[in-house]
């Protein structure tokens, strides 16, 4: 046999060995002492190691997923009751002293509760419990339902949420889970906006993608910690004394990524911020 047939033989065999093992269908063939039955030989190994380490990986994604509900499972009720004996205490004629101790517990609790259910939502999506199912769809449902969830929020603040006029776009994208990713971002601009500014939704449409903007007024954020706001429990220094759990941006990044999206932000203090949810057409 030709030095050339040698080549192309172990080509080929090469090349099937690949394609099997992206198929998960390779196995070890009868081992001689030759040059391909040896790389046969590790590449069995390594793919049993690798097969080893994933599965390894999904137990511990599982198991975490576990504890997490079991913790959503087991406050629930406790929690329920700390904001209702709260609101009722609220209700009572308190000395002046104990009125904002008793705003601060139930402040507390309600942000627990956002944490709770944020973890067990961030988890059930890393975990695959959460299917998206991204449809292409107009924007404009997905901005003013976003918008009109916000409002009593927002006017608490005597924030105005602008939505102006804009040529009707599409993309592709699940409106439960975006909407909720969009919420967030509307939600973390009213918490850093002062009161009596103005927060604006808008549209810029591109080739490959359509941008949602949330543009706000408040005091903006340095440039060497916005590559940090989207990580889980990240709070800039510039954050202050405004309430906050700082898992929101994480969710709605991971929301967006899983759907062929992605998240940015732009910002400068004194200037404002504008997060944008890139979702592709």
């Amino acid at each position: 046999m030709g030095f050339w047939n040698r080549e192309k033989i172990a080509y080929e065999k090469l090349n099937q060995m690949l394609d099997e093992a992206m198929e998960g269908s390779f196995q070890e063939e009868n081992y001689t002492e030759d040059e391909l039955s040896k790389l046969e030989s590790k590449w069995v190994r390594f793919l049993s190691s690798s097969s080893l380490s994933d599965r390894q990986l999904k137990e511990e994604k599982a198991k975490i997923q576990e504890l997490i509900t079991d913790i959503s499972h087991q406050t629930k009720t406790p929690l329920s009751g700390i904001l209702l004996y709260t609101q009722l205490l609220q209700e009572e004629k308190l000395p002046a002293s104990a009125v904002p101790l008793v705003q601060e517990i139930a402040r507390q609790a309600q942000k627990l509760e956002f944490l709770i259910q944020a973890l067990v939502k961030t988890s059930r999506l890393e975990t695959g419990v959460f299917q998206l199912s991204p449809s292409k769809q107009l924007l404009s449902p997905l901005l003013s339902q976003a918008r009109e969830e916000l409002a009593s929020k927002a006017a608490l603040k005597e924030i105005e949420i602008l939505l102006p006029s804009f040529h009707e776009e599409a993309a592709c994208f699940d409106l439960k889970w975006t909407k909720e990713a969009l919420c967030n971002l509307l939600d973390n601009s009213i918490k850093y906006s002062p009161e009596g500014s103005r927060i604006t939704l808008s549209l810029r449409p591109f080739e490959m993608f359509c941008a949602v903007d949330v543009t706000d007024e408040g005091p903006g954020i340095p440039q060497d910690e916005l590559p940090k706001l989207f990580g889980r429990f990240c709070r800039g220094e510039t954050s202050g004394e405004t309430e906050g759990v700082a898992i929101g941006l994480y969710l709605s990044r991971e929301i967006l990524s899983r759907q062929g999206g992605y998240l940015t932000a732009s910002s400068s203090p004194g200037a404002g911020s504008t997060f944008s949810m890139f979702l592709p057409r």
